[in-house]
């Protein structure tokens, strides 16, 4: 076992397989600029070693796989004016077109809390395996934040507008629906993960994806229908518009208790949030591919640093813990476009890290 130059990222090469486990789980194994780098680094390692034919990563703990970045260290590096959090966001998005784009089979066990960043590092790979433990979001628009590490991308490729209903609510999704939207492929038995690393570990090195969905069918677990699959209809009418101001005024027409909490939570949103999220999911609606999209969430990262909600938001959730964030504008209607339009005017580019 060989333990990178990050204390909380573990690298093991087992038989045929190479293991990368997130191992802070008393943050839930939020990730730091280290343990990017280190993820990184243990990609590079496999992608040229010959005697590597799949990569899987976990998490260590019991609460989940990876809770996103952590945020508590990026809002005190805005806050200082350094230049860490925007390393930290550039490096991860690279992170996230390179494993899109990793030439092996990239397996993730998504088993617990898998929540922003540990969506990054997960539902890009070409493997993505929930638990019936299972709980995942893209809770950013209640950080004073916008879904990201590829979000713009994926969530409009979903079922209807179920990527909006996600992007925007933030709101937690099961294995069932993360299976019915796109971010995951499978579920299996959370007790029975350790047993499928070591079929894994004894994979042919000759092996290809073929080979794996053979190996996970046979661990395979049967799911039934989630809450967004069961409200699909409805998500779709609603979130259909282009506005946000027209998906509050449709919810309010609609009648039943998912509406009712839908609309609930969304009040509870950063509007400015609400309203950059919206447009970055319908810019990426039209985008060719996950790097332009990944361009985009980055020049809108560095804006989001010179607005009030993203501090306030974390402020609120994490730093004072009172969840009640104060909104600035706090309300829907107070938010321009002119606001909106400076998260779009700079041109960086993601380059996937070599």
């Amino acid at each position: 076992m060989q333990i990178t130059s990050d204390e909380h990222i573990v690298v093991e090469h087992r038989g045929s397989a190479g293991i990368i486990r997130l191992s802070r789980a008393r943050a839930i194994n939020s990730l730091t600029i280290g343990m990017v780098r280190a993820i990184s680094s243990a990609l590079d390692a496999f992608e040229h070693d010959p005697a590597v034919a799949t990569v899987v990563i976990l998490g260590e703990g019991d609460r989940g796989f990876c809770a996103g970045g952590d945020i508590r260290a990026l809002y005190e590096s805005g806050r200082a004016g350094t230049p860490d959090t925007q390393i930290f966001w550039r490096e991860e998005f690279a992170l996230t077109l390179r494993i899109a784009r990793y030439p092996k089979p990239y397996i993730a066990f998504m088993d617990g809390v898998t929540m922003g960043g540990g969506v990054g590092i997960s539902t890009h790979g070409r493997h993505r395996i929930v638990t019936e433990r299972t709980c995942l979001a893209m809770p950013e628009t209640g950080i004073g934040y916008f879904p990201d590490v590829g979000a713009s991308w994926f969530l409009p490729r979903m079922p209807g507008e179920t990527g909006t209903w996600i992007g925007l609510t933030g709101a937690d999704v099961n294995s069932a629906d993360a299976i019915f939207t796109g971010f995951a492929d499978i579920q299996i038995q959370s007790d029975r993960l350790p047993e499928l690393l070591t079929e894994m570990a004894e994979l042919s090195l000759s092996t290809g994806s073929g080979a794996c969905d053979t190996l996970f069918k046979k661990y395979r677990s049967e799911v039934p229908q989630g809450p967004v699959e069961q409200n699909r209809a409805l998500i779709d009418r609603v979130f259909g518009f282009n506005s946000v101001e027209e998906i509050f005024s449709a919810l309010a027409d609609e009648p039943g208790e998912f509406a009712a909490q839908t609309h609930s939570v969304l009040s509870t949103r950063s509007p400015t949030s609400l309203k950059l999220a919206l447009r970055l999911i319908r810019e990426g609606a039209k985008s060719a591919s996950l790097s332009q999209c990944l361009d985009r969430e980055l020049n809108a990262c560095r804006e989001v640093l010179r607005t009030p909600d993203f501090y306030e938001g974390i402020r609120a959730a994490i730093i004072d813990k009172d969840r009640t964030p104060r909104w600035s504008p706090g309300r829907i209607d107070d938010v321009t476009l002119d606001m909106i339009e400076p998260f779009f005017s700079s041109t960086e580019h993601v380059k996937q890290m070599i």
